[in-house]
């Protein structure tokens, strides 16, 4: 094979690289763009999961209110907690798959500024 060959024909250009997304046709509107954010599909589950935390809290409230034992307490403060950090993993996933991942799309400073929103974002939910 000769080394024109392995370039492809005179004029064409290579191939992307295999995970590159296809490039976004200018001006080309996203959901992003409409304000339609990545948890938007799944947003009644949210809410369910909200709810449910919600009532969780208002579970420890009543239980300081009835005097119940401290370590019982803790207990149902740990239960919390562990729900609240779970929904806001499932909120950065969503977060990066659609918010990130668009702004990969459009290249340019928005990538940069949403990875650097992202790891912050990260960054607070280590620190609790």
């Amino acid at each position: 094979m000769t080394t024109t060959e392995a370039a492809g024909p005179t004029g064409s250009t290579p191939p992307e690289p295999a995970g590159t997304p296809p490039p976004r046709p200018a001006g080309a509107v996203t959901d992003h763009d409409r304000g339609i954010h990545g948890y938007h599909h799944q947003k009644d589950e949210h809410l369910k999961r909200l709810r449910r935390i919600e009532g969780q809290i208002r579970g420890l409230q009543r239980m300081v209110d009835e005097d119940t034992y401290c370590i019982d307490i803790l207990t149902q403060v740990s239960a919390s907690t562990k729900a609240l950090q779970s929904f806001a993993l499932q909120l950065l996933e969503e977060h990066l798959r659609h918010c990130v991942a668009d702004a990969a799309v459009k290249g340019g400073d928005e990538i940069d500024a949403k990875v650097d929103e992202a790891t912050k974002a990260i960054a607070r939910l280590l620190r609790t």
